[in-house]
């Protein structure tokens, strides 16, 4: 990935903060020389590991589960993106110099995947999954909501990936090119906007507003 220093993200904290507000990966395996894309939510278990461990699963007859363990696969995670409009600038009036630029956050972990078929094992990382999205219901569902026999057949027809991460590669492309007030003017436009993906990229541009310019 093209990466100039002013847009790479190094913390493992928000890199980590984004596979979680964004888990569903798109998993990039190489398998007989072609290259093998699924997408899967993972979750990102920080204690295991200096970068983490993803955690996931694929159904049993999807068979990268068969080749994947032998060589370093990628799974991207694509966080708050916009348009960008050079006409929100102040500068574009003052020098006509601005053209459109897309914002976005990514994260890349790179990795050698594994797989694990342990039925309990299963259970606990589905139940966990479960768990984490179902934080914010109103009424959460469990896994033990549905009948016992029954999650023991479906258990039956998935299979664990699990990716100890070996590099970890964030990037926050949110303006840090442009001068002050063509920053501001970005926040500003995209709040305007109102929708929630407007208004994510328009903290983004905040965020990076307020931090110490990188050297």
């Amino acid at each position: 990935m093209y990466l100039p220093a002013q847009f790479e993200e190094s913390d493992v904290t928000v890199l980590h903060s984004l596979i979680r507000l964004h888990p569903l990966g798109a998993w990039v395996t190489q398998i007989d020389g072609a290259l093998v894309v699924n997408h899967i939510p993972f979750l990102v278990d920080a204690s295991r590991g200096a970068l983490g461990t993803l955690v996931g699963h694929v159904a049993r007859p999807n068979t990268v589960w068969k080749s994947c363990s032998n060589a370093e696969s990628v799974v991207l995670f694509q966080g708050a993106e916009h348009y960008i409009s050079p006409s929100w600038y102040p500068s574009k009036v003052e020098t006509g110099r601005v053209v459109p630029t897309w914002n976005y956050a990514v994260v890349h972990a790179r990795g050698v995947p594994s797989v694990f078929e342990d039925p309990e094992r299963l259970r606990a990382h589905v139940t966990a999954l479960t768990d984490t999205h179902e934080s914010a219901a109103d009424i959460p569902w469990q896994v033990s909501d549905a009948p016992a026999d029954f999650i023991t057949n479906l258990l039956r027809g998935i299979v664990g990936i699990e990716i100890p991460i070996a590099s970890l590669t964030g990037k926050w492309k949110v303006s840090q090119n442009r001068n002050d007030a063509d920053r501001r003017a970005v926040i500003e436009a995209l709040r305007r906007r109102g929708d929630s993906r407007s208004t994510a990229m328009a903290q983004l541009v905040a965020d990076a507003t307020s931090r110490p310019p990188k050297s």
